[in-house]
């Protein structure tokens, strides 16, 4: 996290609102997250040149038009690798990517992963509302099967992403999930994410009205959210409704709270270096989303790349005429003279 500057002016979250109208679908959850984000923002105690939102392609990545710090919208796919840069050079910047599952699991896919396993000092939102919204409703990487769109008219046939497992296979240092409508989790999980060194991956559960419309009702209908929410919190037994979790073999399952010993649920620990623990967290929650995990899966530390990278830049440089170096770099090898 960058520094916080301590003279800095108390910063309210109208401060972080741009002066562009916000341009969604009418019942978009991109709505919530923004206000949240926004609200969210001043506790960073930094100024607003001091954060930057970069966002590729789809309806999530008109985020940087509606906030008012720097950012950049930038290609399809590739905002964690410009992010990278402008992380690596800006150390005193908070460098968030906003991205949606199409955006981010599709064309960006190779981007997403070696920023995660690389450990760059970026947080990574990732928006996921099970269909492409900017480009009218073709199914997306995390469809599920049989999933009819415009693209898909007699069913899906891929079979879809899990974006935590695919975060925890990369290595990924924090990875959390959360919904839209969840205000005070979101912000809860972004806090926890905004004091992570290193790369955060946040899955938001996001609902697309005019596309994909209920996508997550069972997480969000009162009558069902409570046996389908497993709310992780961490040093606690991973409980929820009348049932828990209990470790089964390699992995985890959920049992009636009645048929299993106290002694056998598990407690949860986000800090667990192993990321095999949370890799089998992340699968409990098919694509039914009837045993959800939300909250922070992994939080462990391992050196960034971007101040690897500084680390070295000042290695090199220490003790060195630089113009003179840039000179004999220019005339080393092969070369010629244009006359």
């Amino acid at each position: 996290m960058a520094d916080v500057k301590l003279d800095a002016p108390k910063l309210k979250a109208k401060d972080f609102k741009s002066s562009q109208e916000v341009r969604w679908c009418p019942g978009c959850g991109d709505y919530a997250i923004l206000a949240a984000v926004q609200s969210f923002l001043p506790e960073l105690g930094l100024e607003r040149e001091k954060i930057a939102f970069v966002s590729g392609i789809g309806c999530s990545s008109r985020f940087p038009y509606y906030l008012n710090t720097y950012g950049l919208h930038s290609i399809h796919g590739r905002a964690p690798a410009i992010a990278t840069g402008l992380a690596v050079s800006r150390p005193d910047l908070s460098v968030w990517v906003v991205t949606g599952d199409g955006d981010a699991l599709s064309i960006g896919g190779n981007h997403l992963i070696h920023a995660l396993r690389r450990n760059v000092n970026l947080k990574i939102l990732l928006f996921n509302n099970r269909i492409y919204g900017l480009t009218k409703g073709q199914y997306s990487p995390t469809s599920g099967p049989g999933t009819l769109t415009k693209s898909s008219p007699m069913g899906s046939v891929d079979a879809p992403f899990n974006p935590l497992s695919l975060a925890l296979g990369s290595e990924a240092t924090f990875v959390a999930r959360t919904l839209d409508s969840d205000r005070a989790h979101l912000q809860e999980v972004l806090r926890a994410a905004a004091e992570h060194e290193g790369s955060a991956f946040v899955e938001i559960y996001q609902n697309c009205p005019i596309f994909n419309d209920g996508a997550f009702e069972v997480l969000k209908n009162p009558e069902t959210r409570d046996e389908s929410i497993i709310r992780l919190q961490d040093g606690e037994p991973i409980t929820f409704g009348d049932k828990v979790v209990v470790q089964s073999g390699y992995g985890l399952q959920v049992k009636d709270a009645s048929e299993a010993d106290a002694a056998d649920v598990v407690v949860h620990k986000a800090d667990v270096d192993d990321p095999a623990y949370a890799f089998a967290l992340s699968r409990l929650s098919g694509i039914a989303l009837d045993h959800t995990p939300i909250g922070v899966f992994r939080n462990v530390k391992r050196p960034t790349y971007d101040a690897g990278v500084r680390s070295q830049v000042d290695e090199a440089a220490a003790g060195v005429d630089r113009k003179e170096a840039l000179d004999r770099l220019l005339h080393s090898g092969d070369t010629w003279t244009v006359l």
